[in-house]
């Protein structure tokens, strides 16, 4: 394991801009060319324990996303698409395939006559459940060599960057909450 005063790929590239540009503050791509490769490590670590459980990414943010909306696991695809931030066509897709696998069904709203709520299968709960251990697991095991007042730090230190209030006139959202 590399310590934190070690070089590593990201100090090589940053390294080569400040050659290259030495006009450039690169301090920002330091810190964000490390938490892109963090965060992609910690996806496919995530994804090849999910596929242990024969689901991918998306299946998982699904099943995940009913099993947090508490008893009795249901939402309507609507509610599910914009708490995955996804298009309906891109969440029906998904749906279709956790279905067929019997871990979700579909049923008339009683509230709706024309809506229809998704709901957690018994076998879907399992596997969710399995999934998120599972995938915890891993991300466990990347921030072992962390004391957990660093990771405290590290937790705070990111909620604080990622607290930002919305600029308009730029057109940001405030999605990341």
């Amino acid at each position: 394991m590399a310590h934190a005063r070690e070089k590593d790929g990201v100090d090589r590239i940053v390294g080569q801009w400040a050659h290259e540009r030495p006009d450039l503050d690169t301090g920002p791509m330091a810190i964000f060319g490390r938490i892109f490769r963090l965060a992609r490590l910690a996806g496919d670590r995530a994804e090849k324990a999910y596929a242990t459980f024969g689901i991918g990414r998306p299946e998982f943010d699904v099943l995940a996303t009913l099993r947090r909306a508490g008893e009795p696991y249901q939402l309507s695809p609507g509610a599910l698409a914009a708490s995955m931030m996804l298009s309906t066509g891109g969440t029906t897709a998904r749906l279709d395939r956790l279905e067929k696998a019997g871990m979700v069904e579909r049923s008339p709203s009683p509230s709706d006559r024309r809506g229809v709520l998704v709901r957690l299968t018994p076998h879907g709960f399992d596997v969710v459940d399995q999934a998120v251990s599972a995938g915890l697991a891993e991300q466990e095991r990347l921030l072992a060599h962390l004391p957990a007042e660093k990771r405290r730090q590290l937790d705070d230190l990111l909620r604080e960057a990622l607290h930002q209030p919305a600029d308009p006139a730029r057109g940001d959202l405030r999605w990341l909450e």
